[in-house]
């Protein structure tokens, strides 16, 4: 089941405006029928009051017909023709209002899921909406990736309903099960990230991911025991995140020296201070030493491989690699702006 970000109008407001619409239809048959009240009879043929014409209204209206009162004349005939019938056919759709609502609703979902399809391309897929989940989401978001290109694969009602809450599409289901990842189209997104609180979750996730696309989607996983890395990384994950060992390092490194996880942190966060971007290598910069650009280069990337920059061996930039530099937020909005 697929889950679009909806903004839905609450209950009681809904109801609060079918009551004031059925209220306003009766108010309007009853005004005119008062005008052509001459036009009526009565059975006890003393003419129709303001209640008369209220009562016949109520009951003209909800197709309960009494025959008590009686148009006439040829003018209050027509006007029942014309405009006492269409009134009852409305007073009747707003009191089913709910059921057709429900299958408007559903209709309307199916053209926009089939909308959605239309434009979904090169999307990224994150299995597990919980903190890690959340996390990525916010780091891809922060980057200024597209919103609208990212879906969450979650069985909880909880996280699905944040994640819809939150502007995502999200497919109900366990990523585990190969139909759930082909309903969120895994075969043409552009990578999947698998961050689920079970490592055996995540080492499923990834064989099929991997036998639904035959290893052609890049898979970045996370897992909590450093021992279940080079399981995850043979069943198909291209890169592997053990968040304890991670977890620990920084903590190990907040106790000896402080400093260095507030450095670290402004680094993962973009927006802010100091950014860690990768960005191509530029021709004017190709046979130069990475270390003597004005860019301040911690990386350099090569066919997918990193380089190291340090060593004795003087190390030249080539076409086609990709460099990893620390960007200056600050600086970098002020010359947008």
């Amino acid at each position: 089941m697929i889950r679009l970000p909806l903004v839905r109008q609450g209950p009681l407001k809904a109801l609060a405006v079918r009551v004031l619409a059925a209220v306003v239809l009766v108010l309007l048959t009853v005004t005119v029928i008062y005008v052509d009240r001459d036009g009526y009879r009565d059975i006890n043929e003393d003419g129709l009051t303001l209640l008369d014409c209220f009562y016949y209204a109520v009951v003209s209206l909800s197709t309960t017909g009494y025959g008590d009162i009686t148009p006439v004349t040829a003018h209050a005939r027509l006007v029942n023709i014309v405009f006492i019938t269409p009134a009852r056919v409305l007073f009747l759709i707003i009191l089913v209002g709910t059921t057709l609502e429900v299958l408007t609703d559903q209709y309307r979902n199916s053209l926009r899921v089939n909308r959605w399809r239309r434009k979904l391309k090169d999307h990224i897929i994150v299995c597990g909406y919980g903190t890690k989940g959340r996390a990525a989401v916010a780091a891809l978001l922060e980057t200024g990736y597209d919103k609208t290109r990212i879906i969450v694969v979650e069985s909880r009602d909880e996280a699905l309903r944040q994640a819809a809450a939150n502007g995502l599409v999200a497919v109900e289901g366990n990523a585990t099960r190969s139909a759930v990842l082909l309903e969120a189209d895994v075969k043409n997104c552009k990578a999947v990230i698998i961050a689920t609180d079970s490592d055996e979750a995540s080492v499923l996730i990834s064989l099929t991911v991997r036998q639904l696309t035959a290893g052609q989607v890049r898979i970045i996983a996370s897992v909590r025991e450093q021992e279940n890395a080079a399981l995850l990384k043979q069943s198909g994950a291209h890169h592997v995140i053990v968040s304890s060992a991670t977890a620990g390092r920084l903590l190990g490194l907040t106790t000896t020296t402080p400093p260095l996880i507030d450095v670290v942190e402004d680094l993962l966060t973009p927006g802010q201070g100091m950014a860690l971007a990768m960005r191509s290598a530029e021709r004017a910069e190709v046979g130069q030493n990475p270390r003597s650009l004005q860019t301040l280069v911690v990386a350099l990337i090569r066919r997918g491989k990193v380089v190291p920059l340090g060593g004795e061996q003087a190390l030249t930039i080539e076409t086609g690699d990709m460099l990893i530099y620390i960007r200056d937020e600050e600086n970098s909005a002020v010359a947008g702006a």
